[in-house]
């Protein structure tokens, strides 16, 4: 007789499990040249990642050495808040310039963001499935068009048209407005429509349950729920819109005179580094680092303001 509790077997001859563990056979059963081959493919990827941080880490550096000095030597305030740019005298000022990017990045957003909205509310809400697998690829196209065509076009339709009906020389914040509105259309427009996309079917379903129209649920409910992710879109494109450079030179005129009216020419920051970087030296060089500097400041404020809204949205999904 055993005592109840205890195995009848002794220890040494109780039965032992058959076969391997389940993971220790998986583990036979996998290849080696496909173990080895998923480390290569995960030390390619992080070798990727490595050089994209430092490709920006070295730009940054680049930007920062060459145009800080001329910062230091003039002092922000003066360098920011003043309208003489003049070489050859030392004087540098790009108040008049900053005033310029962001009058057209104003500009091409109130014209960009209504559209793109339009199209990512109709893309998603209205449209049959068939109309929007034609409709949503021809729109990302136009993130393919060079710069320099929009450009080309603004110069030879859009330009005339305003110098003959509104009058002015043409080139203008409202010609440039005009063509990065067109150009910051299909960022602004593919974002939104995978924010609007993003909201729960249960949102939609049971608004109207409750009698609600399908403009009320969307105006109500829909882009209330993608709120934060619309406004990360209009961020990222506002930036998309403030760097932008050859389509910006060609329709804007480029004094280096402040706007006044969206009829006036106007010098943006990219179009004056574009401009003047290739016969540029000494102090005028640095200068133009300098304002690369804050150029590269404000968009990543833009970038890192995307970045939270977007994260904001992601961690409170019903909201």
């Amino acid at each position: 007789m055993t005592k109840r509790g205890h195995s009848a077997f002794p220890p040494e001859s109780s039965p032992r499990p058959r076969g391997r563990p389940k993971n220790q056979a998986e583990k036979q059963n996998v290849p080696f040249w496909s173990r080895r081959g998923d480390r290569v493919i995960g030390i390619l990827l992080m070798v990727g990642a490595l050089f994209a941080i430092g490709a920006l880490a070295v730009i940054t550096a680049f930007i920062f050495k060459e145009g800080l000095p001329i910062l230091i030597q003039n002092g922000l305030g003066r360098f920011l808040l003043s309208s003489d740019w003049y070489p050859s005298e030392g004087r540098f000022g790009i108040f008049a310039m900053i005033m310029g990017s962001l009058a057209v990045t104003a500009g091409a957003m109130l014209i960009g963001v209504v559209f793109s909205l339009a199209c990512a509310i109709v893309l998603t809400q209205f449209c049959p499935p068939r109309v929007v697998s034609v409709l949503k690829p021809s729109i990302e196209l136009l993130a393919g068009i060079p710069s320099v065509v929009y450009g080309f076009i603004g110069v030879v339709i859009l330009v005339p048209l305003i110098r003959e009906h509104l009058g002015g020389p043409g080139l203008s914040v409202l010609a440039a407005s005009i063509v990065l509105g067109v150009m910051v259309l299909p960022t602004v427009t593919s974002i939104s429509v995978d924010a609007l996309q993003a909201v729960p079917k249960s949102y939609r379903e049971g608004s109207i349950a409750l009698g609600a129209t399908q403009w009320q649920t969307t105006w109500r409910v829909t882009l209330k729920a993608a709120r934060s992710g619309i406004v990360a879109a209009v961020i990222l494109g506002m930036g998309r819109a403030i760097g932008e450079t050859m389509a910006v030179i060609m329709v804007a005129g480029n004094p280096l005179d402040a706007p006044t009216s969206p009829l006036d020419p106007v010098r943006t920051l990219t179009s004056q580094i574009a401009m003047e970087m290739g016969y540029a030296s000494g102090e005028h060089r640095q200068a133009l680092f300098a304002s690369g500097i804050i150029l590269f400041v404000i968009i990543m404020i833009l970038n890192i303001i995307a970045l939270t809204v977007s994260r904001r949205r992601a961690g409170r999904p019903g909201r």
